[in-house]
């Protein structure tokens, strides 16, 4: 069994926050395979399902993010989780926004969220790292990550949260490494593919069959694609002799 959890902060102010886009992923696993409803336990808000066999809970801590240690060292002690086993999902400041990465343990960069399962729990557990861009400026961290995305963030953050829900499974199969690599390969853009040297030069030489080929031009500047028939000394001979016949016919 694993333990999969999203940190971010309750309630519906907070709910298109930077901070809670680990919320946010993991509400998109749950949708993406079908989990069961959302319960209230071990101080958050529960899911159960199953993913490649595996049995999966899904947990939102719901005592703010300064205290999402408790939840999860709650939920872990209880069903007796190993920290290996507890995936975490951030808010990462330290990534460009749309970058992703994954890692066990280290440090916690100052996120208050990983600081208290850290203290709560232990640090050897495994992080799912979201990369929303920095400020610029470290006094305006707190405001940054504590307001909504902006719309420009949408281009990336919806794919993004798509390919992870897609990917999950990688990470109960203990696969990690592949979960990174499927996520970042389906969100690079797509590069035209080049056409072929031998289309190229068959494009450029322009050949034409023959029923394609361009019409001949005659002297008075009509178009044809057949030239005239020239007649033979025979068929001049009998188109002169009926001429005169039917004039003599006539007189």
């Amino acid at each position: 069994m694993k333990l999969f959890v999203g940190l971010g902060n309750a309630g519906r102010d907070y709910a298109k926050h930077r901070h809670n886009v680990g919320f946010m992923a993991i509400e998109k696993i749950a949708d993406h395979h079908n989990f069961g409803s959302w319960k209230d336990r071990f101080q958050g808000e529960v899911s159960d399902g199953r993913l490649e066999g595996e049995r999966i809970l899904l947990l939102k801590p719901q005592t703010y993010m300064n205290e999402s240690g408790r939840s999860v060292a709650s939920a872990a002690r209880y069903l007796k989780i190993a920290p290996e086993d507890v995936i975490v999902f951030y808010d990462e400041i330290d990534l460009a926004a749309g970058k992703l990465k994954v890692k066990v343990g280290g440090g916690n960069a100052g996120h208050n969220g990983l600081r208290s399962i850290t203290q709560h729990f232990g640090n050897d557990y495994q992080r799912i790292r979201i990369g929303v861009g920095h400020p610029g400026n470290k006094e305006q961290v707190a405001n940054y990550v504590l307001s909504n995305f902006a719309k420009t963030d949408l281009v990336w953050l919806e794919p993004m949260l798509e390919e992870i829900a897609k990917a999950a499974p990688l990470l109960a199969n203990d696969q990690s490494d592949r979960f990174m690599s499927n996520v970042v390969r389906a969100l690079q853009p797509e590069t035209p593919k080049k056409r072929s040297v031998t289309a190229k030069t068959a494009a450029s030489k322009g050949k034409s069959s023959p029923a394609n080929a361009p019409a001949k031009t005659d002297a008075k500047g009509d178009k044809s694609n057949d030239a005239k028939p020239t007649a033979s000394p025979l068929a001049e001979g009998l188109k002169s002799w009926f001429s005169k016949g039917s004039k003599d016919g006539d007189t």
